[in-house]
């Protein structure tokens, strides 16, 4: 398998639909967690120009910081503290328009405008999340809930 992700679509669903199976193909014979992680973090970031993506795992009662790719990060984020800590206390997906309207956000950097966060469920437990951010009011919807939770499922199958 070759290490080259290949985008042809112009639609977001469309480069979804064309980076998953890539993301799948490279991962699935990859038996280290953390390399398939870092390398789904660098397809994301690559493919949409994120500003920020990465991975924290919980340790504990704390998450913390994994691979990503963008600037350094927050090391360790508190149980139900910020988006990310909302993520693992819900167990749901944090879609967020605006960081700055979110109570309790945690500004790992100011730059950083909008967010979605989702959770790696094992067995029905929070093992991490996937964390993206954007430098971009109001940057994701559902589009990116749902593709990502699929990308989420997989990684977590892989574990």
């Amino acid at each position: 398998m070759s290490e080259q992700i290949i985008i042809s679509g112009q639609t977001k669903q469309a480069k979804y639909e064309a980076l998953l199976p890539q993301i799948f193909a490279l991962t699935e014979p990859e038996s280290s967690w953390i390399a398939n992680l870092a390398n789904t973090a660098a397809a994301l970031k690559e493919t949409f120009g994120f500003f920020w993506v990465g991975f924290y795992l919980v340790d504990g009662e704390q998450l913390v910081l994994a691979p990503f790719q963008g600037p350094v990060a927050c090391t360790r984020i508190a149980f139900g503290k910020g988006v990310c800590g909302a993520s693992w206390e819900q167990k749901t997906a944090q879609l967020v328009p605006d960081v700055d309207a979110f109570p309790g956000h945690i500004a790992c950097s100011s730059l950083s405008k909008s967010e979605v966060v989702l959770p790696l469920l094992k067995n029905g437990e929070v093992i991490g999340v996937l964390d993206v951010d954007s430098d971009q009011l109001n940057d994701f919807d559902e589009v990116d809930v749902k593709f990502l939770t699929e990308l989420c499922t997989w990684l977590v199958s892989l574990h």
